[in-house]
């Protein structure tokens, strides 16, 4: 998830640990603060990077910061540095600010896991990358009830509001399953209809919202990319595309199968959990198909490109794509409203 909501969640459960000290006083809006930097904290490891490797950094993303296994040597780093910064001046002991750092750095991987992208909560026992599909990485109907009783817990120091809050956050994750679910049923019929035997199907929520539904499954080698909308009595169905699953061997017989850009490609297939393809717009790109401005289209927002010039050491480059996102964001709402 995003910053935002990574600290609001963790500041929530943080506070529900604050208790009433010998002035009477609950200090909700410290636990808040400790809490949602610990939230944010394992978002750090985006800063494990190489400029001779440029797919490091999808390697260590949601990696060992997000293990469960992490959570109290992560809680207790955050829990000294903080109680370094500000135990004294708020007169903390360092027992407090290491339990509201544990509480609040252990929300962010399950609520990453929440999402799409993947995350290694059982490394290093197990490279799977979890991902629940229920809520997408920013979703303002999730983050800003959840803060305002974050700030209405510090405000009023009264904890209820905080429960209040993981409530909301609850309640909103549950609903975000439940379209899922509705959401795979839709696409399977979908599916049936054109009279394919569907290999795996995953439904993904469009961005900011979860009435929007990206459909992806593959059939014979190919894959169709639908969007669905999960209304509340009923749906709609937008057709989008297919296209045909990577077969390195078949899409690039040029490459060397020791050589290092094909050790990227395996790499960035077990990142984007073989929904790779080759960019219909250039065939020298990979692409990651789970991903794209709007739900029904194979206009991916990243990949990799290869090049037939790389020496067997060389890495294959990693690149983005997010031109006319202005564009997209409205005819999303037309798809939301619609």
């Amino acid at each position: 998830m995003d910053p935002v909501t990574q600290g609001a969640l963790g500041a929530a459960f943080a506070q529900t640990a604050a208790r009433a000290r010998s002035t009477g006083t609950k200090h909700l809006w410290k636990a808040a603060v400790v809490g949602a930097l610990a939230g944010m904290a394992p978002d750090l490891d985006v800063l494990i990077r190489s400029s001779d490797d440029p797919l490091l950094f999808l390697e260590y993303h949601r990696q060992f910061t997000h293990s469960l296994f992490f959570i109290p040597i992560g809680g207790l780093l955050c829990g000294l540095l903080f109680f370094w910064l500000f135990g004294r001046r708020w007169q903390m002991k360092i027992g407090q600010c290491a339990l509201w750092a544990t509480i609040g750095y252990a929300t962010h991987g399950l609520l990453d896991a929440c999402t799409s992208y993947g995350t290694l909560l059982l490394w290093p026992f197990s490279d799977h990358r979890f991902s629940w599909d229920i809520v997408s990485v920013v979703d303002p109907l999730f983050t800003l009830p959840l803060l305002a009783f974050v700030i209405t817990a510090g405000i009023t120091k009264l904890r209820r509001y905080a429960w209040l809050g993981i409530g909301w956050a609850g309640l909103y994750l549950l609903l975000g399953y439940i379209q899922h679910e509705r959401a795979v049923v839709i696409a399977h019929q979908l599916a049936d209809s054109r009279g394919h035997d569907v290999r795996r199907l995953e439904a993904k929520p469009s961005f900011a919202n979860i009435l929007v539904w990206k459909s992806i499954y593959e059939t014979d080698g190919q894959f169709f990319v639908d969007a669905i909308k999960v209304g509340v009595f009923d749906s709609h169905i937008w057709r989008g595309e297919s296209i045909r699953r990577l077969d390195v061997s078949r899409d690039f017989p040029w490459l060397e199968p020791e050589s290092q850009q094909a050790r990227d490609i395996k790499r960035f297939d077990w990142f984007s959990a073989g929904f790779t393809a080759v960019d219909p717009d250039d065939p020298t790109r990979i692409i990651d198909i789970r991903y794209s401005m709007l739900p029904q289209e194979i206009n991916a927002l990243w990949g990799i490109e290869l090049s037939k010039g790389a020496g067997p050491r060389e890495h294959a480059d990693y690149f983005t794509a997010r031109e006319g996102g202005a564009e997209a964001g409205r005819e999303l709402w037309n798809m939301i409203t619609k």
